[in-house]
């Protein structure tokens, strides 16, 4: 009869194995220990924002960058951290080194609760700043009254944590061809800095075809590595300067006449510097703007005061236009709205401050003074104005609605293009046409004037009538105010691009009339925005 003989060293195993399960409930102390002090401090760090509270929440609080799988979440994270600038953001304000630093020292479960609520903020910030601007710009000059496009807080780091980092990331700047030319621009504009710029200034006063001389080779050279020219050595300015120095003007909304006077030499001595400000302020405009603009809109870009019609991207329509003056009173604000209606033989109902501060001085003086004007009681009576002594008013006792019926003398012309907002902003018609020939055309009371209503309208009719340009004809015929409502709104976008690229040909540049980006870029610099020159 055999017998089994056990080895001496299984049964030390045996002995081993039995001692482990014995010790296996104390093991998991410390782990427990550790997943607790990791939430805790997930809790505790993300307790002050509401948003964050509730995502860690409802994913019982596990992490989302500092576990051993997140490893390409965050590479992903601080490589869109560092290369922050190109958007022209304020990188200062992600601190990407020391959150770098931390993902790497971060030595215990607290630590690493506490880093885990710090990168998602960080996140969110990012994702803000760079898909929907790094500003309010609201509270830096209180015309522009933009509703930003901000994504819900919640939504946005939910979907991120559920989606591949580097794609999500990479999809959350605008994805519009504006925004990818003015990189371009931008990335061009830090290559000419990095390359010394355009060279000296020109310190001519004025300069004009058939001069020469040492200012004249100094207009040609600066044109020349501006890319205006191509390399000659003539120190005459000759037809070919002056067609270089035409094409500078129409790329920067000057008047076309190839003579190098004052204006233009301005905007030829700006350096790679100021113009690198505008694009980046361009930048975050264009962020402020990303949303669904509409397959058929209106673009008014108040510096280059033009409006334009655009229609699957592309321009369909142009005008001329003038904007508001540059006083704080008259300024055209930016916002976007819904254009429904048309009035043709409009009747212009004065703003109550224009006919205080305007009519009621010039009526005090002579009660017949604009006679072609009513005067209109609360009732909706016309007064007479022998009964009345205006000099017992002022600009808040005035009692009177002044309006003026349709005519051509009437101050919003023939027709006037309706978005309802509570800004009281319009396109119109105008019977003062001199205005549109000046170069800088900033001189209405904030509405915008039209230099080609007539063509607007058409345009505009052209979805819904057969003949849209007769139809227009009989309706003003009739000499009477007449509502024409839009059978389909179209978005009107009211903007202040001082540079822009368009799909073809140069980038643009405009003049800041209102010192709005002025303003803007020293919000952005303060926030952390530098300039950059970079090598080729």
């Amino acid at each position: 009869m055999s017998r089994s003989v056990t080895h001496p060293t299984f049964a030390l195993f045996r002995v081993l194995v039995a001692a482990f399960a014995m010790m296996l409930p104390l093991l998991g102390a410390p782990v427990q220990a550790q997943s607790t002090a990791f939430k805790q401090a997930v809790a505790e760090a993300a307790s002050g924002d509401p948003a964050l509270a509730e995502f860690y929440r409802v994913r019982d609080f596990a992490p989302l960058w500092t576990s051993s799988g997140d490893r390409s979440r965050r590479a992903a994270l601080l490589k869109a951290l560092d290369t922050a600038w190109v958007h022209g953001l304020p990188e200062m304000r992600y601190d990407v080194e020391g959150l770098r630093a931390a993902f790497r020292d971060a030595d215990s479960p607290r630590a690493r609760g506490l880093l885990d609520v710090q990168a998602s903020t960080v996140f969110l910030q990012y994702a803000q700043d760079v898909q929907s601007g790094a500003l309010s710009p609201s509270r830096i000059d209180k015309t522009i009254v933009r509703s930003l496009p901000r994504r819900d807080r919640l939504a946005q780091i939910t979907a991120f944590s559920k989606s591949n980092a580097s794609r999500f990331i990479k999809a959350l700047p605008p994805q519009s061809n504006g925004y990818a030319r003015l990189m371009k621009a931008k990335l061009e504009m830090e290559k000419t800095i990095g390359a010394g710029g355009w060279g000296p200034k020109v310190t001519a006063a004025a300069l004009k075809p058939g001069q020469s001389g040492p200012q004249v080779v100094a207009l040609r050279d600066r044109l020349i590595r501006m890319g205006y020219l191509k390399r000659t050595v003539s120190a005459t300015y000759d037809a070919a300067l002056q067609v270089a120095v035409q094409r500078f003007q129409q790329d920067h909304g000057l008047a076309a006449d190839g003579v190098a006077a004052k204006i233009t030499l301005r905007e030829i001595n700006t350096e790679p510097t100021e113009r690198l400000k505008s694009i980046i302020v361009g930048l975050e405009r264009e962020r402020w703007m990303n949303f669904e603009l509409g397959p058929r809109h209106i673009m008014v870009n108040i510096p280059d005061f033009h409006a334009r019609v655009m229609e699957n991207g592309k321009e369909v329509f142009a005008t001329r236009v003038v904007v508001g003056k540059n006083t704080s009173d008259r300024r055209t604000p930016e916002f976007s709205d819904e254009m429904d209606h048309m009035v043709i033989n409009p009747t212009w109902n004065v703003p109550r401050s224009i006919a205080t501060k305007e009519y009621l001085p010039k009526l005090q003086e002579n009660p017949n003074a604009h006679s072609y004007m009513r005067l209109v009681d609360a009732s909706g009576r016309t007064v007479n104005r022998a009964e009345v002594d205006f000099t017992q008013f002022n600009a808040r006792s005035f009692p009177f609605d002044i309006k003026q019926p349709p005519s051509n003398r009437n101050a919003l012309g023939l027709v006037k293009f309706m978005f309802p907002n509570k800004h009281n902003i319009y396109l119109h018609d105008t019977p003062a046409k001199s205005l549109f020939g000046r170069e800088s055309r900033a001189y209405s009371h904030g509405c915008v004037r039209v230099a080609d209503p007539f063509d607007f309208a058409y345009e505009l009719l052209s979805k819904q009538e057969r003949d849209p340009e007769g139809f227009f004809k009989t309706t003003l015929a009739k000499g009477k105010e007449t509502w024409v409502y839009l059978d389909k709104p179209v978005p009107v976008h009211l903007v202040y691009q001082t540079a822009f690229a368009p799909a073809k040909g140069n980038t643009q540049y405009r003049r800041d009339v209102y010192g709005r980006d002025a303003r803007l870029w020293d919000a952005l610099a303060q926030a952390g925005v530098v300039l950059r020159a970079v090598q080729s």
